[in-house]
């Protein structure tokens, strides 16, 4: 997405906004990105926790569901193909006018010749390697693309929806580190970045465990995490697991953090997933942890934990256990 592509193309005349009615925006990731729009309209769809906190934070009315209806849609296209298309869906049932924002790396150009055959498509503005156009169609042309956001089952039985991280199949670094967990984890485990729930599922499986924290920034990886993992002794937490805290120290914490935003590679987020970890442990608690080789986590894991210890992994990813947090909960 490129911040001032949208308002460009508002101010050259390109669309005219309806001067009333609701605008349902999904993708938006700040609020620059909405600078142009008239915020007292606004309806953005965020199903991202630290996303949705800040937009709301910025005064823009926000939701994980779309409204009833819209006078038109804004969609800043996802990275994956199928939650644009789920998106684009929605937004075309909602209004039947749908502004489409995307880069090119994330597969605008293709999109734009899909759309073509199914809507009426306005000539495309480019900037900043990106595309911005509206296109007018009807819900019932869009029937298989809504479909394409709906629930699936992979193997083991598990399900995952569009865009929510491993959606195709158990992720090869969380089976690696499930593996090599071991028999007692303690009465009380957080799952940092639980996603869709397969770790979570495993850790149930051992014993002793009384109580599992699942803390996951995606809504729609949550939502799958409650049909998979059916469990009193679960609990689930829609929240940013660096700024989320249990309601007592965690005797272990389990995670396969994340280390991108969209395309970007952003390591700062495991090593921020690792400063959480020290900090909702007990002092005798335990931090298990699966990473790809490339990353540079060592030095967080010494900064924040006084023992550290690589337990093993393969030529793709490393797994750590870390005792002794140096930091309380604070």
């Amino acid at each position: 997405m490129s911040d001032p592509r949208l308002a460009q193309f508002l101010e050259d005349g390109w669309y005219d906004l309806p001067e009333e009615g609701v605008i349902a925006v999904f993708g938006a990731v700040t609020s620059t990105a909405l600078a142009a729009l008239p915020k007292d309209r606004v309806q953005v769809i965020s199903r991202l926790k630290p996303d949705y906190d800040d937009l709301a934070a910025a005064g823009f009315a926000v939701a994980v569901a779309p409204p009833g209806s819209a006078a038109v849609s804004v969609v800043f296209l996802p990275r994956a193909k199928a939650q644009a298309r789920a998106q684009l869906a929605q937004a075309m049932a909602l209004s039947g006018v749908v502004i489409v924002d995307g880069q090119k790396t994330d597969g605008v150009d293709s999109l734009l010749r899909e759309m073509k055959k199914r809507a009426e498509c306005s000539a495309a503005f480019s900037k900043a390697h990106g595309k911005t156009f509206v296109a007018r169609g009807k819900a019932g042309d869009f029937a298989d693309w809504m479909q394409a956001g709906e629930p699936r089952e992979i193997e083991g039985g598990f399900e995952t929806c569009a865009g929510v991280f491993s959606a195709d199949g158990i992720d090869p670094a969380s089976a690696l580190l499930a593996g090599a967990l071991p028999a007692r984890l303690g009465a009380h485990v957080a799952d940092l970045g639980a996603g869709w729930g397969y770790l979570a599922r495993r850790i149930l499986t051992h014993e002793g465990v009384e109580t599992l924290d699942l803390v996951e920034a995606d809504h729609a990886a949550l939502d799958c995490a409650r049909r998979n993992v059916a469990d009193a002794r679960a609990r689930f937490h829609w929240a940013d697991a660096t700024r989320w805290m249990p309601d007592a120290p965690v005797d272990a914490v389990v995670m396969n953090p994340p280390f991108h935003e969209g395309r970007k590679g952003v390591p700062e987020l495991g090593q921020q997933f690792i400063a959480a970890a020290a900090r909702m442990l007990a002092p005798g608690g335990r931090l298990w942890m699966v990473a790809n080789r490339h990353l540079p986590y060592e030095k967080a894991l010494h900064a924040h934990f006084r023992e550290v210890e690589e337990i093993g992994g393969d030529t793709r990813f490393k797994l750590f256990r870390a005792a002794r947090p140096s930091r309380t909960r604070g």
